[in-house]
C-alpha cells in the first residue's frame, strides 16, 4: 500500500473546484455523485486530477474522518 502525504490531504481541503457545477467549493467537499460521473469521464490531468482522484477513493471508501481534522 502507497504511503499518502499529509501535505496532499491538506490541499484537497483547501483547493477549491476552479470550474464547473461546483466552482468555488474545496475540492473536498464536492458530493460523492458528481466524483462518479468525473470518474466515469476520466478525471482531468495534472494536480486537479490528482485531487480529484484522491476526492472519489477517499468519498468511495468512506475515509471522509481522516479530512476532518484539517478542517479546523
Amino acid at each position: 500500500m502507497t504511503e499518502l502525504d499529509p501535505k496532499l490531504l491538506l490541499t484537497l481541503v483547501q483547493t477549491p473546484m476552479p470550474y464547473g457545477k461546483y466552482q468555488g467549493r474545496p475540492i473536498a467537499d464536492i458530493p460523492e455523485h458528481y466524483l462518479i460521473w468525473l470518474a466515469g469521464k476520466g478525471f482531468p490531468q495534472g494536480q486537479l486530477g490528482q485531487l480529484l482522484s484522491l476526492a472519489y477513493e477517499i468519498k468511495l471508501n468512506g475515509l471522509e474522518y481522516l479530512l476532518e481534522p484539517l478542517r479546523k
